[in-house]
């Protein structure tokens, strides 16, 4: 049998799984931050992975692939730079970012990435 691992499980998903090494983050939005701008709310989803990468036992610099949809590409830029102050610079991730409408319309930003699990804590 695999050996699954699910984090933060809800009626609908779960906020991450783990399998074989691998981290699944489903997408992140910025809830507490939805009357805020696209920065601010980029920031908060940032601090939402760094929190469920480090449930799963991993971090930001074994990040594999980012996805990132804004609801208005105008806000490219303001959203990249906050990107760019947190992401590892050294261990940059392979990344996607559209424009694409969000489920709810306060919402500027979602992000979902996919991580690897350090080799010494890695599941078989």
């Amino acid at each position: 049998m695999a050996n699954i691992k699910r984090i933060d499980i809800h009626p609908m998903m779960s906020q991450a799984v783990s399998h074989a090494g691998t981290i699944y983050l489903s997408g992140q939005v910025a809830w507490n931050s939805r009357e805020k701008d696209v920065a601010e709310q980029t920031r908060e989803i940032l601090s939402r992975i760094d929190n469920l990468l480090g449930k799963a036992g991993t971090s930001k610099q074994y990040l594999l692939s980012a996805s990132i949809w804004l609801s208005n590409i105008a806000d490219f830029d303001s959203m990249n730079q906050t990107w760019t102050a947190w992401v590892d610079q050294d261990h940059p991730p392979a990344r996607a970012t559209v424009e694409a409408k969000l489920a709810f319309p306060d919402l500027k930003v979602e992000i979902q990435v996919i991580a690897a699990m350090p080799f010494n804590m890695g599941e078989d």
